[in-house]
């Protein structure tokens, strides 16, 4: 009897064992949220606040490459979130699922909403074109749900943000948007994506 017990303990608590390391670690999280919000040293509800709020935002509908969001929290339980999206409905969506969370008491929204126009689009469509070309070294970005390198266009003028994971497609992503006819101005903000060592 002692025997049987030992193998059953054996075929049901080794392979459960050997999957624990694999089941905390996080999931389906964007590297653009975790590069963009300040590494918080708070309490454990506040990181369990930032990991819900970064998901609520990443899982909006309409949220996609030409939107930029990010968010600070202030306080226990006061969410401050900024950012420009191109949909007036993005921005009263986002503030909705953030209201939405239990820890969460007030929201102030400082979401700007891009002015609408035809020129804006057109300059959008190619700069994505021009960075995320399938003949580009930039391509396996574009194959997230939501590429990590944001193209917020205002007024003519193209502001690049996101992460990247070297310096070189940083600078490629630059190029490209400042090749695009009609662009006034390029400002990239993009980051590096730092390396555990």
């Amino acid at each position: 009897m002692k025997q049987i017990s030992k193998t059953i303990f054996t075929i049901l608590v080794v392979p459960v064992s050997l999957l624990l390391p694999a089941l905390g670690q996080p999931q389906g999280i964007s590297a653009t949220w975790e590069k963009q919000i300040p590494q918080q040293r708070g309490t454990r509800e506040q990181q369990l606040l930032i990991k819900a709020i970064r998901h609520e935002l990443v899982m909006l509908p309409y949220y996609n490459v030409f939107d930029w969001l990010e968010f600070e929290v202030k306080g226990e339980s006061t969410v401050v979130l900024r950012g420009q999206v191109v949909r007036p409905t993005l921005k009263s969506d986002a503030e909705n699922v953030v209201k939405k969370l239990e820890a969460v008491e007030s929201v102030v929204n400082e979401i700007e909403v891009l002015p609408l126009s035809p020129n804006d689009d057109r300059i959008r469509r190619a700069v994505y074109r021009a960075i995320f070309n399938y003949n580009s070294p930039l391509f396996r970005y574009a194959t997230q749900a939501v590429p990590p390198i944001h193209i917020i266009v205002k007024n003519g003028r193209v502001t690049l943000k996101g992460i990247v994971a070297s310096k070189g497609d940083s600078n490629i992503a630059n190029i490209k948007a400042r090749g695009v006819s009609g662009v006034f101005e390029v400002t990239n903000e993009l980051q590096v994506e730092a390396r555990e060592k």
